[in-house]
């Protein structure tokens, strides 16, 4: 069983050899070291590419923001799913194109979509970022018996259009539904500038004062994930 695997592992790698055209090294690799150079290349020319070519995206996305949209609109024009359009209005989004996100995610939700949660979520986010804060909460209720919706982006982002639009006590009970120890750092923190905004200010004390103390106790890792979240605590706790 054991040869089988082997030489089905070597019959992948060559193939995939073939086909991408790479150094006619790996051949020798491949035969002539079975495992070590089978797996050699697949760590190389299979994991790593992949991961090079995903930074390569998020990098010509963060210089040319419109390249992706621009291939996003074609893929859309060429064939009209409800896939490629949700796709193409996230790009939007991403770019603060909030209109023309609102436009697709709109003209997406119909038929057998039309209760989609995530393009609904979305939505929320965008008609948010529009400030158009009646519909973001008039969107957000569509989804609010989802399951998942409780700990979710739509949810934190509906809490601050509730207080925007006047409802602070629902939108209070919304953010509170986020304060848990080590995690959910800027829904805490916003849960804290909520509380100093109502003038609750010792509420918002106790909450500054965890979130410092739990970064002093927390994983590098973790730390420099939400290091701008801590310091921006740290910077708010003085203040009060």
């Amino acid at each position: 069983m054991y040869y089988y695997l082997i030489i089905a592992l070597q019959v992948y790698c060559a193939y995939h050899c073939y086909t991408n055209r790479n150094n006619y090294y790996w051949y020798f690799a491949i035969i002539f070291l079975p495992l070590i150079g089978c797996l050699a290349y697949l760590f190389i020319n299979v994991v790593r590419a992949s991961e090079v070519n995903a930074v390569q995206d998020t990098i010509i996305s963060a210089i040319n923001p419109s390249k992706k949209i621009t291939e996003l609109e074609k893929k859309f024009r060429f064939s009209e799913t409800f896939e490629n359009q949700v796709a193409l209005a996230d790009a939007y989004l991403e770019a603060g194109h909030y209109d023309k996100a609102i436009e697709h995610y709109e003209a997406s939700l119909k038929d057998v979509f039309q209760n989609d949660f995530y393009t609904l979520a979305q939505l929320t986010e965008a008609y948010y970022c529009s400030s158009r804060f009646n519909e973001a909460v008039a969107c957000a209720e569509k989804i609010r018996e989802f399951p998942k919706f409780k700990k979710s982006r739509a949810a934190f982002l509906y809490a601050l259009a509730m207080e925007k639009i006047g409802h602070t006590e629902e939108a209070e009970n919304f953010l509170e539904g986020f304060n848990a120890p080590y995690s959910r750092y800027q829904e805490r923190l916003e849960l804290s500038k909520f509380y100093i905004r109502h003038t609750k200010m010792k509420e918002a004390k106790v909450i500054l004062q965890e979130i410092v103390f739990e970064s002093e106790r927390m994983s590098k890792s973790s730390f420099r994930q939400n290091r701008q979240l801590i310091q921006k605590a740290k910077e708010l706790l003085t203040t009060l």
